[in-house]
């Protein structure tokens, strides 16, 4: 007699159900085995031991052979250690089907699988949500869903989802079959998001988890062979369930680094994940535990085992000589204390609130340099701040002060670790913004540039000196990589319409800065920069409504004095100029001067460059290509001041 086929066997075979779960929840996971039961499958659960059975080998019999291993996540079983092996042996088999009994999210290392959620379900076996897990079973199983009126079998698509667990998010309504289809992470291979940690102990620790996994991306930034979406971009996601293969999709990456932190007085654990940003699936995870005393070793530990992980998989060179791992090459400490005062005011400068949350963020990086002098990082986050501080609410007395105090903090970066992009990066801004110096900042800058082709804000600075320098294959090529390493940042774009209205460029300004809009609707100077190149293009009426939407006064009110004047309305444009007088007076001699030269008074323009020098005021960084002041720039007067500030 032939022997039947396989498939024929397997079609008459009920499907089997291996039922994972917290004891807690058994009252709950009773109704789920009767309409497991009710569609036809044979479900094994605890409950069916008999009183002389061996508990470990009986268990593991039934995982090992069930058809489908259903898990049941629920407040209580994501902390429960037997739940979790059971649920690591389904994934490893591929028959994890997991469900959400009351909307808990699966723990680290899970959540790549959609998740039914039955918090609402209330037993019915033909309700929307109980037919997705029974879909997820069968599928699995190689059967057509007994209680469903489609028998069709089992599209290759639909096992691909089904494998995933459930493939239907029922408590939502969406699906996620559109993120499976041709063309969804088209990245290439050697592309990484690190999403911003999430912090599952006190909040006033948030900012340990967000600076750890910055600090991680810094140094797998670092490794040549890599490219890592930039942290603006990534901290889009922070504290959000976003599927992995949406975050890469939007991100345009191949891979998805995310963790959690949990702090406490003895030791902090921190779990990490690296998923596949195709398929979702799992390539590596990890548990570390380590005294407070330990945490500096944290993230390039795990940057080297991440990076590693990742060549191994694109089958790229070892990383090279090693670097990932010395801390003083990577310009680190070694001083608990001093990392932990330097993520304070690294958080301080991200939330960028005020003033004071600035001069905060210097007392911290101060804090981190008085514990160990020798801390090159926190010396260049010190330049920044105070470069900041400087070009934004220092006082005229105080401003060359902090620009030099910048340069001295970025000058002794660069000498601590002279491979550390953003050491030379802040050194060049610096030289740049503060002492108003092209020439001096070149070098600084096409150092950072050479060391920092993974950081997105080392390429952004870098394009926008290069752009106003009159460099603009440069400033293109680099603003390009800044943007596809950080695709969701609006200062990314800001500085991409930047470049473009230098380049005089100005369909390409408006179109970079309605993308810079889009992503943050209050970023300031972004309309101005949209209605300067709109007049400039003969769109009278569209101007006037850009600078009118425009937040900021010493952006809007030069633009609405040139727009009024161009079209009639003297008394209008006066006194738009002289309230911007009033308001800003020597900080905004740059302004006046572009006003000045668009209305033909060109004497007059001058003399405000003139003040606006002696003031050393960093607006005029931008005359060498700012179009507004074209009207002089056959000027003798004007030549001789590019001539002095080497932009000639």
């Amino acid at each position: 007699m032939t022997a039947p086929d396989d498939s024929i066997l397997s079609a008459n075979r009920a499907p089997s159900v291996f039922l994972s779960y917290a004891r807690a929840d058994q009252k709950r996971a009773l109704p789920v085995i009767k309409a497991f039961e009710q569609a036809g499958m044979r479900v094994w659960w605890d409950g069916l031991l008999e009183g002389g059975d061996t508990f470990l080998p009986t268990t593991e019999a039934a995982l090992e052979s069930a058809d489908a291993v259903v898990v049941l996540w629920s407040r209580t079983s994501v902390e429960s250690n037997w739940v979790r092996d059971e649920a690591t042996r389904g994934r490893e088999r591929g028959c994890l089907v997991p469900l959400s009994l009351d909307g808990s999210h699966a723990p680290l290392g899970f959540r790549q699988f959609q998740a039914v959620n039955l918090s609402k379900w209330r037993g019915r076996a033909d309700a929307p949500e109980m037919q997705a897990a029974i879909r997820a079973v069968t599928t699995l199983a190689g059967h057509p869903n007994p209680l469903s009126s489609k028998a069709a079998g089992p599209s290759r698509r639909g096992v691909l989802i089904g494998a995933g667990a459930a493939a239907v998010a029922v408590a939502s309504g969406g699906i996620i079959w559109r993120m499976l289809l041709p063309g969804a992470a088209r990245a290439t291979e050697n592309t990484i998001a690190v999403i911003p940690f999430s912090n599952l102990g006190d909040e006033s620790q948030s900012y340990f988890s967000a600076g750890l996994s910055e600090e991680l991306r810094a140094t797998l930034s670092r490794n040549r062979t890599l490219r890592i979406a930039a942290p603006t971009s990534s901290a889009e996601f922070r504290g959000k369930a976003e599927d992995v293969l949406a975050i890469a999709k939007r991100l345009g990456v191949a891979h998805v680094l995310r963790g959690s932190v949990r702090q406490g007085t003895d030791l902090i654990r921190v779990s990490v994940e690296l998923l596949n940003g195709k398929d979702a699936a799992l390539d590596w995870s990890a548990q570390l535990d380590r005294k407070p005393s330990e945490v500096l070793a944290l993230q390039t530990e795990i940057a080297a085992i991440v990076g590693k992980e990742l060549e191994k998989q694109i089958n790229t060179k070892a990383i090279a000589e090693g670097r990932s791992g010395d801390l003083a090459q990577l310009g680190g400490t070694r001083n608990a204390k001093a990392f932990d005062a330097y993520l304070r005011g690294k958080a301080l400068v991200e939330s960028s609130e005020s003033e004071a949350t600035d001069r905060a963020a210097l007392t911290k990086f101060d804090e981190a340099l008085t514990i160990d002098p020798g801390y090159a990082s926190a010396l260049a986050a010190r330049s920044k701040i105070l470069a900041v501080i400087a070009n934004e609410t220092a006082s005229l007395a105080d401003l060359r002060l902090f620009y030099d105090r910048s340069v001295e903090s970025a000058q002794a970066a660069v000498r601590l670790a002279d491979r550390l992009a953003e050491a030379h990066s802040a050194l060049g801004y610096a030289l740049y913004n503060g002492r108003l110096d092209p020439k001096a900042a070149r070098g600084p800058y096409d150092r950072s540039r050479e060391l920092g082709t993974g950081d997105a804000d080392v390429l952004r600075t870098f394009a926008l000196y290069a752009a106003f320098t009159k460099q603009a294959g440069d400033a293109a090529e680099a603003i390009e990589s800044s943007l596809s390493l950080d695709p969701l940042n609006a200062s990314a774009f800001r500085a991409a319409g930047y470049v473009a209205y230098a380049g005089r460029n100005y369909a390409a300004t408006i179109a970079r800065m309605e993308e810079a809009l889009k992503l943050n609707p209050k970023l300031s100077a972004a309309h101005s920069a949209i209605g300067s190149a709109q007049y400039l293009s003969g769109q009278t009426e569209a101007a006037a409504k850009s600078f009118a939407a425009e937040s900021l006064a010493i952006f809007r009110l030069p633009g609405e004095a040139i727009l009024l004047r161009k079209i009639g309305d003297v008394a209008g444009a006066q006194a738009a100029f002289d309230l911007l007088d009033k308001d800003y007076g020597k900080t905004a001699n740059y302004q006046l001067a572009q006003v000045l030269a668009q209305w033909g008074q060109r004497d007059r323009a001058l003399d405000r460059l003139d003040a606006a020098a002696r003031a050393r005021d960093s607006g005029l960084l931008l005359a060498a290509t700012d179009p507004l002041l074209d009207p002089v720039r056959g000027d003798r007067r004007f030549a001789d001041l590019l001539s002095r500030m080497g932009l000639a």
